[in-house]
C-alpha cells in the first residue's frame, strides 16, 4: 500500500492516459485534480477510474447536483445543471473530483454510476430530489429529503423562497393536508435609533 501521496501533476497525466480524448480536460485548482468529462462519456470514464492500473478509485465519497444558471448574471453563459462526483483511492492514497453537465436543461439527465459505487444511491437520489437532476438507470430514483407530495426542487436556484404548498395535521379530518402557502411576503427594515445623547455622550 502507497503511504504517500501522489503529486497532482502525476495524477493528471496518469488520468490523461487512461481516459483519452472521453474527457474535455483534467486541470489542477489549490493542489486538486478535476476531470471535466461530457454526459455521453461519463459512465465509460467512471467505469475506468474505478477499475484502470494507476486509478483505482474504489470509493465514491461524494456527488451533489448543482445549479449554474447564476452563472449568467456574472458573464458565463451555458448548461444549467451539474453533478460532482469526488473519488477517492484507498489502495493509491489519491483523490480526484469530476464534473459532468446535463445536455438538456429542460430535463437534465445523466448515466447512474450506482452500479459501480453503491454509495452512490443515496447521492443520487438526493440530487434528484433537491435538483431535478435524472439519473438514468437508477433502479429506485424517488425523493429521499422532501415529502412524497413536494412539489418543485427547493435547491434550484428559481425555488421560492415559500415554496409552493405547505403541510399540517388536520384534526377534523385526521389526516395530513396539503394547502397553498400561507405565508405573506414582507420585507423586514430594521429600526435605527437615534438619540441625541445616546451612551451618555454630549
Amino acid at each position: 500500500m502507497t503511504n504517500f501521496a501522489i503529486r497532482p501533476e502525476d495524477l493528471q497525466d496518469t488520468l490523461a492516459v487512461a481516459l483519452g480524448d472521453r474527457v474535455q480536460n483534467i486541470s489542477i485548482a489549490l493542489g486538486e485534480v478535476t476531470v471535466h468529462v461530457n454526459a455521453q462519456h461519463y459512465l465509460s470514464v467512471m467505469q475506468t477510474l474505478r477499475d484502470a492500473p494507476g486509478c483505482q478509485f474504489e470509493q465514491l465519497v461524494d456527488l451533489a447536483g448543482l445549479d449554474y444558471s447564476a452563472y449568467r448574471e456574472v458573464g458565463t453563459d451555458g448548461l444549467r445543471f451539474g453533478v460532482t462526483v469526488h473519488l477517492l483511492s484507498v489502495s493509491l492514497n489519491q483523490r480526484v473530483r469530476v464534473k459532468v453537465l446535463c445536455p438538456d436543461d429542460d430535463l437534465p439527465l445523466v448515466d447512474s454510476v450506482n452500479e459501480i459505487w453503491n454509495s452512490a444511491n443515496w447521492y443520487e437520489r438526493e440530487a434528484f430530489d433537491l435538483y431535478g437532476i435524472v439519473f438514468e438507470g437508477h433502479n429506485d430514483l424517488r425523493r429521499i429529503l422532501t415529502d412524497y407530495g413536494f412539489i418543485g426542487h427547493p435547491f434550484r436556484k428559481d425555488f421560492p423562497l415559500s415554496g409552493h404548498v405547505e403541510m399540517r395535521y388536520d384534526a377534523e379530518r385526521q389526516r395530513v393536508i396539503y394547502e397553498p402557502v400561507s405565508i405573506e411576503p414582507r420585507e423586514i427594515t430594521p429600526r435605527i435609533i437615534r438619540e441625541e445623547h445616546y451612551g451618555g455622550l454630549n
